[in-house]
């Protein structure tokens, strides 16, 4: 079933509707501003982040930040992934991901990248500290524990199925000033 997108979220080709939830209107959105997110998905479990300062600081995540402006966002989930985790792989890009924050002066549009393996030594930084995660609480990857969902943004327990079922994805989700999702939109492409 293709719907209709969300402010600020593009996709090119047919698009599957599979989460829409909130009761309000699509916050507003002057400026947007290029952002990644990488993870990395091997043998049954995937690598996150836990934030130790910043925007999101408390929450697990992919690796990732702004995408400066001599960089194309690939480029910019490669450093980001090297310096917040000590490590390089071989990106590809899985989905791309649209956040309005009440109260932030600019929209975040983010493309989102995974890889199936890495090089290199993972190293907890001064920013992030990288620990594993089994990637179905069915069949945890011991000794890793299931995906934190509940110390993550709330929209990931939506996309992030998508991510590791390796299906291309978009989203848009609206937060409020406290963090909480007022308003999410996700579909498969």
């Amino acid at each position: 079933m293709t719907t209709s997108l969300p402010p600020g979220v593009v996709c090119e080709g047919e698009h599957v509707e599979r989460h829409a939830g909130g009761a309000t209107e699509w916050l507003a959105f002057d400026k947007i501003k290029l952002y990644t997110n990488a993870f990395i998905v091997e043998e049954g479990r995937i690598l996150l982040g836990y934030k130790k300062r910043g925007f999101g600081k408390d929450l697990y995540n992919g690796f990732g930040g702004k995408v400066e402006p001599e960089e194309t966002p690939l480029q910019a989930a490669i450093r980001e992934m090297e310096e917040e985790a000590g490590i390089t792989a071989p990106l590809r890009k899985c989905g791309t991901l649209f956040f309005v924050c009440d109260g932030l002066d600019h929209a975040f549009h983010i493309d989102l990248y995974v890889a199936n393996d890495y090089t290199g030594n993972i190293t907890e930084t001064d920013e992030m500290r990288p620990e594993w995660f089994a990637i179905s609480e069915d069949t945890p990857s011991a000794p890793h524990p299931p995906i934190p969902y509940k110390q993550m943004w709330a929209d990931d327990v939506f996309w992030m199925p998508m991510l590791l079922a390796n299906r291309p994805f978009v989203g848009r989700a609206d937060f409020a000033k406290d963090g909480t999702m007022q308003k999410w939109w996700f579909a498969e492409v």
